[in-house]
């Protein structure tokens, strides 16, 4: 007598681990665009962190040697937003990289659009595949 099969939990889609090592993921980010990404999200989150934390090293030294009068809530608000600044860098980094080979403008700006389109279009054939 046959054993009953368990019913797959998400549907019938094959299992990572037995995928054949020559045939790569379909949904894999190419190495040089990845690339592009850690260096953009490297810059557009690095660089403000950096800022938020100097807030509160210059505001110390101005303040510990009475050079000048900073309010503790304009330290927390500019270095918050600086935070906030990086978290929105972050956001960016990914969304600017061009996807291409050629590696595109040094902003980016270009490439939101299309990247955005990119990401509404997987999101929406990702979950036409659940329902």
């Amino acid at each position: 007598m046959a054993r009953p099969t368990k019913p797959a939990a998400f549907g019938s889609k094959p299992n990572p681990a037995q995928r054949s090592p020559q045939s790569p993921r379909p949904s894999q980010i190419p190495e040089a665009v990845s690339r592009r990404m850690a260096r953009r999200i490297g810059l557009a989150t690095g660089v403000p962190t950096l800022l938020g934390m100097l807030v509160f090293v210059a505001s110390y030294f101005l303040v510990s040697r009475r050079l000048l009068a900073i309010p503790l809530v304009a330290t927390l608000g500019l270095s918050g937003g600086f935070f906030l600044l990086g978290l929105v860098g972050l956001s960016y980094g990914v969304l600017s990289a061009s996807w291409e080979e050629a590696p595109g403008s040094l902003l980016g700006i270009e490439q939101i659009g299309l990247n955005l389109n990119r990401l509404k279009a997987s999101i929406k054939a990702g979950g036409a595949g659940n329902s």
